[in-house]
């Protein structure tokens, strides 16, 4: 008998416009790999993508139409996302509320891990039980919590604050199986940017993801944070579906 497949998606904040051109490379032209995925998985902006190609794959679109009406608004700010008017998990919510279908629970029931970590303890925890919609919204919303960047008030779940799952685990694993992991930052993934010299340098284990230690990496973190441009983000974009695609390849599943 196969193991189980999964997918996890990396934290990524802005830059997951990188993880949403990779779930519509794999929507397009991986749909028997999509098939034979069980679990979904993500911390802070992948568990948001996480999310729309498990239960709302046709509103890939429509989800990038709106990370760049929110990357837009977050650069004219002051501050960026951090500027405190800016009120970064109520857009969350508002484009939640407008993407996913209101039977999104039920399909992400114990096939979506959302990293989660208490704010408390710092220790991280996957959550793949969502017994109501706003229990799904509620923990999405926690998973992006960044303390002072996001906001003061972390998001409750359950009777417990919870902040940002990147804090303690940004590459989430399903228990059992073979995990495919999806990175926008270079380095040990399945799917991630490949850049000039890769493998010359070294890597770090960051809260889960290897990531390669390099001017372009820091560079990456800093688009995180504070979104580039348009054209760079759509550049991200046209990069996440083009290394989906070779991924494919690589697999011999590209339909």
């Amino acid at each position: 008998m196969a193991l189980p497949l999964h997918l996890s998606f990396g934290a990524c904040g802005f830059l997951g416009i990188y993880h949403l051109g990779v779930a519509a490379g794999l929507y397009a032209h991986g749909a028997g790999l999509l098939c034979d995925v069980r679990g979904y998985a993500g911390a802070s902006g992948g568990a948001l993508v996480a999310a729309v190609l498990l239960t709302a794959p046709e509103q890939l679109e429509a989800c990038t139409r709106f990370a760049h009406s929110l990357a837009e608004d977050a650069r004219q700010q002051p501050l960026g996302a951090a500027t405190p008017s800016f009120h970064l998990l109520e857009r969350l919510r508002a484009g939640l509320d407008q993407i996913l279908p209101a039977h999104a629970h039920v399909l992400a029931q114990g096939r979506l891990y959302v990293s989660l970590t208490a704010v408390n303890t710092f220790q991280n925890r996957l959550v793949s039980q969502f017994p109501t919609h706003e229990d799904l919204v509620q923990v999405l919303l926690a998973s992006c919590f960044v303390p002072i960047y996001s906001g003061l008030k972390p998001v409750e779940f359950q009777g417990q604050d919870w902040a940002d799952g990147a804090l303690s685990c940004s590459l989430p694993l399903p228990p059992g199986g073979r995990t495919l992991t999806v990175s926008p930052f270079c380095g040990r993934h399945d799917i991630s940017p490949c850049d000039p010299g890769r493998g010359l340098g070294s890597c770090v284990h960051v809260t889960g993801q290897d990531v390669e230690i390099s001017t372009a990496n820091v560079a990456r973190l800093a688009r995180a944070l504070f979104p580039p441009s348009r054209a760079r983000l759509e550049s991200l974009h046209h990069d996440g579906f083009c290394d989906a695609v070779s991924f494919l390849r690589r697999e011999g599943r590209f339909w």
